[in-house]
């Protein structure tokens, strides 16, 4: 994710890549002034984070509906599906998976 400014315009830019093909999100934001009164900072975070949740909406939408046509094709093929392994796959279930390496972790050093 990348946020890009040019002539008073701000580009909120994130890309997908795979060897199918990439993805690209964008989000334009009005650019901040170099002098902002506090206010006028506060309301371009606002609205930074307002589309940073929308790009993640879409980014999830979009790798929810790649997973969906990936289990198409593979039953399609005869194989069968693993909802965990997918997740895996794509991301879902590694912040899981670092929990699980802290603790291990934690534990270990007792």
């Amino acid at each position: 994710m990348a946020l890009t400014e040019s002539k008073g315009q701000a580009t909120l830019k994130a890309q997908y890549a795979s060897p199918k093909g990439t993805n690209t999100f964008v989000h334009p934001l009005d650019a901040p002034r170099t002098s902002q009164s506090a206010k006028e900072r506060s309301a371009y975070f606002s609205a930074l984070r307002t589309s940073v949740t929308k790009l993640q909406e879409e980014i999830n939408t979009f790798l929810t509906q790649k997973m969906e046509e990936d289990k198409t094709l593979l039953v399609d093929r005869g194989g069968k599906t693993d909802d965990t392994k997918d997740e895996d796959n794509y991301g879902e279930e590694i912040l899981d998976q670092e929990e699980d390496f802290t603790a291990g972790l934690t534990k270990g050093h007792r």
